[in-house]
């Protein structure tokens, strides 16, 4: 197993994602099929509940690669015309459909255990039975471990999920030896009450993974560290007085889209605007192949220095709230009597709207002359 996963680490950036995905899980296929048909015999041979349970979780497992196959093939067709962003979230369907599945062997094995509670049988263990259920732990261990670390190096959640099962299998069948081992020098049967242990174990691990693919489809805040070094792409242009408002959606592992604003001198001409948010555009998919799919622009005031000196008293005002976390967007039309900028409030407040309303007061008394143009903004990849 160590050998297999220093090939992939080797292989990673030459053989693609896809083939990465379904090469692992078919390592896992072939292993779980073979340690659910040892399993299933030495259950049924010694009349073991716990190892039965192991087993059908063995085969629940082997099902999960099959899905996770099936769920990369689906994933990596081509963007059409009813999904022009790619159907890469079909991955995270496939995941949440192995976590149904943990959930449901979790149930199962639950029913079966409570029913040997209440009519115990007495198990009947032989060495090679344990023998062998000693070397599933082992190799589940590695399993587990090896599926793991390349769902995380291709960013694939069903392998995440699958190797995490796997090593959740390998301490299942670990606790299975230990309670032979209590029955064998003591004649007292833990059988079914581990077999309850072991299947809130896989129920508790199934509503865990449900929850994470669940959030991740209905839409978690954007990857912190990705923004960052988005922000830090932008900004670094020319005359990009500042960046704001990155908006990052998520349509697959690796499969980005999003929006951005810049500040940029209120001298700039349209065309040359046009130039810096193409330019901007190109940097960032070259760069993290995230597709900006819009590029909004601030302007900011460069001949007045009455309307620096406001910006900053309002930067104050503002930044004197708890829960403002920047100012930005900020232009004064000192002859229009109007002022227009916009506050980022965090979502960590409890009332967003109020948070706003104080800022939007406070402002209005230090100039009680100028109309107010606020809106009210948010960090969507705050963390």
């Amino acid at each position: 197993m160590k050998a297999l996963m220093e090939l992939e680490k080797t292989r990673a950036d030459e053989v693609p994602r896809e083939k990465i995905i379904i090469r692992t899980s078919m390592v896992g296929i072939v292993t779980n099929l073979c340690l659910a048909g040892f399993k299933a015999v030495i259950g049924v041979l010694s009349n073991s509940i716990a190892i039965v349970l192991d087993a059908v979780n063995n085969f629940s497992d082997a099902g999960s690669s099959l899905i996770t196959i099936i769920g990369t093939k689906l994933a990596g067709k081509e963007p059409d015309k009813e999904h022009p962003f790619g159907h890469g979230r079909i991955e995270y369907l496939s995941a949440m459909l192995i976590a149904v599945i943990i959930l449901y062997a979790g149930v199962t094995s639950l029913v079966e255990s409570v029913k040997q509670i209440i009519t115990p049988e007495m198990p009947d263990y032989s060495r090679t039975s344990l023998m062998i259920i000693m070397v599933a732990v082992v190799v589940k261990i590695f399993l587990g471990r090896y599926v793991k670390k390349v769902g995380v190096k291709v960013k694939s959640s069903s392998l995440v999920n699958s190797g995490e099962d796997a090593i959740l299998d390998a301490v299942i069948s670990f606790s299975t030896l230990t309670a032979a081992g209590i029955f064998l020098l003591l004649q007292i049967s833990l059988e079914a009450w581990l077999g309850l242990i072991i299947s809130l174990l896989i129920i508790k691990s199934g509503l865990s993974m449900l929850r994470e693919m669940l959030s991740q489809i209905l839409g978690e805040s954007g990857n912190m560290e990705l923004a960052k070094q988005i922000y830090k792409t932008v900004a670094d242009f020319d005359d990009v007085v500042g960046a704001y408002d990155l908006v990052l959606n998520n349509y697959g592992p690796d499969s980005w889209n999003g929006s951005i604003h810049i500040e940029v001198p209120d001298t700039y001409s349209m065309d040359k605007l046009d130039q810096l948010t193409r330019n901007i555009s190109a940097a960032v998919m070259e760069k993290h192949q995230v597709m900006l799919t819009a590029i909004g622009a601030y302007s900011v005031n460069t001949k007045d220095k009455e309307a620096a000196r406001m910006r900053r008293i309002v930067e104050k005002i503002a930044l004197g709230e708890e829960f403002v976390k920047q100012v930005h967007g900020f232009y004064l039309l000192k002859k229009q009597k109007t002022m227009r900028f916009d506050i980022v409030v965090s979502f960590k407040a409890g009332d967003r709207q109020a948070v706003y309303q104080r800022v939007v007061e406070r402002v209005r008394e230090a100039f009680p002359d100028f109309e107010l143009q606020v809106a009210l903004d948010a960090d969507f990849t705050e963390g």
